[in-house]
C-alpha cells in the first residue's frame, strides 16, 4: 500500500501539471502513454514490439491519435482508409511469412491499435474542448477515481454478492453500487465548486453513465490479463502496474461522453 501512494504522489505531481497547462506537452505526454500501453498488450500476446507487425501497428496508432487536420495534412487519406491499409498490410504479412505471423496475431494488433489508440485520441480532444477541456478531463478522473474508491470501501464492507469472478474474483455488486453512489456524490461538490456548462441532472446522469462504463472498461482490461495470465499489463508504475491499469476506465469512458455529446 505504501509503494502505491508513493507512485501515486510522484505520478500525479509529474502529469497534472501537463495536464492542466495542455498543448504540445500534452499531446507528447498522450501519445507516449498510448504507445507504452499498445506496447503492453502485444507483450501480453507475446509479440515483439520491434518487429515489423510491431512497427505498423504502433504507426496505425499513432495515426489515430492525430487530429484530422493534420493527418489530411500530409497524406491524402482518412484514418478509416489508413486502418483498412494496415489491414492489408498485417494480411499480406502472414502470407509473406508463410503464417508465422497468424491471422489471429494480425486481428488481435488491429483491435488494440483501435482500442488504445481511439481511447487516447478522445483525451486529447476532451483536453482541447474550448475553455471547459481541462475541466472534463479532471472531471471525468476523479469520477473514475471515486468510483474505484467505493467500490473498494462498499465492497469491503457489505459486499457479499459478486459481481463477475470469471473475470474479477474480489469485485462485488454491493462495491460496484457503492461506487456509481459516491461518483454521484463527487460530481456534485466537482459541479458545485466548478460549474461545467451542464445542468445538474445531466451532471449526475453523466456521473452515473462514467461510473458504469468506467467500470467496465476496468473488466475488460481485467478480462485480457485473465486470459493472458498476466497479473499487471506492465511495470512502469511501482504498485500500480502499466499504463493500461492506469487509464483502462478512462479509454473506455472518454469516447462514449462523446458519442452520447456530454462532452462537445
Amino acid at each position: 500500500m505504501k509503494q502505491r501512494i508513493v507512485t501515486a504522489i510522484i505520478f500525479g505531481l509529474l502529469i497534472i501539471p501537463i495536464f492542466f497547462f495542455g498543448q504540445l506537452p500534452f499531446v507528447i505526454l498522450i501519445y507516449g502513454f498510448a504507445t507504452i500501453g499498445l506496447a503492453e498488450l502485444m507483450r501480453m500476446r507475446r509479440i515483439s514490439p520491434i518487429s515489423f507487425p510491431g512497427v505498423v501497428s504502433f504507426v496505425h496508432l499513432w495515426v489515430l491519435l492525430a487530429p484530422e487536420e493534420t493527418f489530411s495534412g500530409i497524406i491524402d487519406m482518412t484514418k478509416a482508409e489508413f486502418t483498412l491499409l494496415a489491414v492489408f498490410i498485417l494480411l499480406g504479412y502472414t502470407v509473406l511469412v508463410k503464417n508465422k505471423f497468424t491471422f489471429d496475431e494480425a486481428g488481435f494488433l488491429l483491435l488494440s491499435a483501435v482500442y488504445v489508440g481511439m481511447g487516447f485520441y478522445y483525451l486529447i480532444m476532451t483536453r482541447n474542448v474550448d475553455e471547459f477541456g481541462v475541466h472534463y478531463v479532471f472531471f471525468t478522473l476523479l469520477l473514475i477515481w471515486a468510483t474505484d474508491t467505493g467500490a473498494f470501501f462498499f465492497g469491503k464492507a457489505m459486499g457479499k454478492r459478486k459481481l463477475w469472478p470469471q473475470i474479477s474474483p474480489k469485485k462485488t455488486i454491493e462495491g460496484s453500487l457503492g461506487g456509481i453512489l459516491l461518483a454521484c456524490v463527487v460530481a456534485v461538490i466537482f459541479h458545485l465548486l466548478a460549474p461545467l456548462d451542464k445542468s445538474m441532472f445531466v451532471i449526475i446522469a453523466g456521473a452515473v453513465l462514467i461510473a458504469v462504463f468506467g467500470q467496465i472498461g476496468d473488466l475488460v482490461e481485467s478480462a485480457y490479463k485473465r486470459h493472458y495470465s498476466v497479473k499487471d499489463s506492465g511495470k512502469l508504475l511501482p504498485g500500480h502496474g502499466g499504463v493500461l491499469d492506469r487509464f483502462d476506465s478512462l479509454i473506455f469512458v472518454l469516447p462514449i461522453l462523446h458519442f452520447i455529446q456530454f462532452i462537445s
